[in-house]
């Protein structure tokens, strides 16, 4: 039966990240710092607005693209929060989550052989839809001593004559590095006269901490040639719901609804009405959670480099990056010993490319109480290595 299976889908492994985080289910009174999904509920008045929905009968397929007043709502939010101007009926598409969003990108631009280009560390997702759409993932490794960005002169070197397409990942998971405009003007500048299209996954724009996004899209000529992707599951607390959208050139967005609609038809209606209360009344939730994580990741970098970790100090998303080298362990190795000595679950840095070797992720999207209890746990398993 396993030959019945296309080589190039059974030879992706499984994500790195869902190997420890079962793991430590199954262990009962584990810790889990492993998955990045806020631990607040969608907030009442959002979830009120799907309730509503539902005891109304709202619960028909919506339009291929989602909800007129939905797109409309993005669009909205894109103009005032970004000063990106998209049209509601030519240039959106509301997708289930951005991993949706995601595939459909890469299936809808990639010919056999096309190259992408990906930082990494980065969200696991990338390289095996780059994959199951018949292109090439070529990574562009980011370090520590950069702050995980993306450099200019390593973009330059990665492109060849087969690249079509460059993922920027900012806010990155797992790093939390984000890119500055000056940083960003760089990268248009590489790629100004060059035919590559940018899929800018910022699905973490309202998780950055004392700067503003800022999305390529709104630099030089970019707007022309990025595909922008979001959602709802990070800013406001709406993992269960899958919903996201994607924003870009209307040929672009076209087809790509093309593609959802023959596989997905619509994405689900009652997160569509939630989505919506959630764009009109949903800003002051976005800064009570914000100032929360902040809290975290502050303490998180603190007693990491108390306990003589090396942690680079992330600027988004709500992860940090610790290194563990100190150790002498592999990422993976330091993983599986925490789990079994402490009962601590963390995902080692190379779920996430190879260039994650040496580091491990750590999610703070939870409680101080529970940080607090991991760290410790965490210091106790260090201290052996001093």
């Amino acid at each position: 039966m396993e030959n019945m299976i296309a080589k190039h889908v059974r030879e992706v492994p499984p994500s790195g990240i869902r190997k420890f985080f079962d793991i430590a289910n199954e262990m009962g009174d584990a810790i889990s710092l492993g998955v990045g999904e806020p631990d607040f509920d969608t907030p009442w008045h959002i979830r009120e607005e799907g309730i509503y929905s539902l005891e109304k009968g709202k619960t028909i397929y919506s339009a291929n693209a989602g909800l007129l007043e939905l797109r409309q709502e993005i669009c909205r939010y894109m103009e005032r929060r970004f000063n990106l101007e998209y049209s509601p009926t030519k240039q959106a598409l509301v997708t289930v989550g951005g991993s949706e969003g995601i595939d459909i990108a890469l299936r809808t631009i990639l010919e056999r052989g096309d190259e992408v280009l990906i930082p990494e560390p980065c969200f696991v997702s990338y390289r095996p839809c780059v994959i199951f759409a018949g292109g090439v993932p070529v990574a562009i490794p980011t370090r520590e001593e950069d702050n995980f960005k993306l450099l200019p002169e390593e973009l330059e070197k990665a492109i060849t004559p087969r690249t079509k397409a460059l993922v920027l990942p900012y806010p990155n998971n797992p790093t939390g590095a984000i890119m500055e405009k000056e940083d960003l003007e760089k990268i248009v500048e590489v790629l100004k006269d060059k035919d590559i299209l940018v899929i800018s996954d910022e699905i973490y724009a309202e998780l950055t901490y004392g700067k503003e996004h800022v999305s390529i899209a709104s630099i030089g000529n970019m707007y022309e040639r990025t595909i922008l992707l979001s959602g709802f599951s990070k800013a406001y607390a709406m993992t269960g719901w899958r919903l996201g959208y994607a924003l870009g050139p209307a040929p672009i967005i076209q087809m790509m609804t093309k593609m959802h609609q023959f596989t997905i038809m619509c994405a689900p209606t009652t997160s569509q009405y939630a989505a919506i209360e959630a764009m009109r009344n949903g800003d002051e939730d976005i800064v009570m959670m914000r100032d929360a994580y902040n809290q975290r990741r502050r303490f998180m970098v603190e007693n990491f480099r108390k306990m003589g970790l090396s942690c680079f100090e992330p600027e988004g998303a709500f992860y940090v990056f610790p290194s563990i080298q100190m150790t002498g362990l592999t990422s993976e190795t330091f993983c599986e010993k925490l789990l079994l000595d402490q009962k601590v679950a963390v995902v080692p840095g190379t779920a996430f490319g190879d260039s994650g070797e040496g580091f491990v992720r750590c999610s703070y999207a939870y409680s101080i109480a529970e940080l607090k209890e991991a760290l410790e746990r965490i210091e106790k398993f260090i201290e052996r290595f001093k």
